[in-house]
Formats: structure tokens, sequence, C-alpha cells
């Protein structure tokens, strides 16, 4: 199931003093009922070079809270991950800090 990045702009966090945070990206993974915490998990370390420990705590939290932020990292790299985290029809975002 092909699942499109979403990335949206956040100009209520853009001033003159915070300019140079708009190279600073994050990904945020959302959850679903149908991937198991053990394909969240593996994809989050492929994704994102993340410890075991990391991917299950952001795992955790994808699925109690409804979201996590998995990365932060400048645009192309959050898109790279984004992308790869998308391969198994999470929905994720790509949002500017």
């Amino acid at each position: 199931m092909p699942v499109d990045t979403v990335t949206h702009r956040r100009p209520d966090l853009f001033d003159e003093t915070t300019h140079s945070l708009l190279s600073d990206y994050i990904v945020i993974v959302f959850d679903n009922e149908y991937n198991t915490w053990e394909e969240v998990i593996g994809i989050l370390q492929k994704a994102t070079g993340c410890s075991l420990e990391e991917a299950e705590m952001e795992t955790w939290e994808v699925h109690f809270t409804g979201r996590s932020v998995v990365h932060h990292g400048d645009h192309a790299e959050c898109e790279r991950a984004a992308g790869i985290i998308a391969t198994i029809g999470i929905r994720v975002a790509v949002e500017p800090v």
C-alpha cells in the first residue's frame, strides 16, 4: 500500500530569531491498526539507525499516544528516513522545527 510523505510548514514557529532552525526537521510517525510492534521497531531501526531500545520506546509512544517524533535532521535526511518508514504503510510526516 503506497503512502505519501506529508511535509507541513509551521509558520507559527518561524521568526527572525529562529531563521537558522529552518534547516532542522523532524519525522513524526502515527499509530495504525495493521503494523505489528516488531514491524515498527524494525523499520525505525532501519530508517534512523537507532538502537533497539530507542526503537522500542518510540514504538511504545506511537502506540499509546498516537504519534512519536522518531528522527530529526536536515530536510533531505528526514525525507529519506520518512520514505523508508512509509514503505510498510505507516503514515509519516516531515515537519520543520
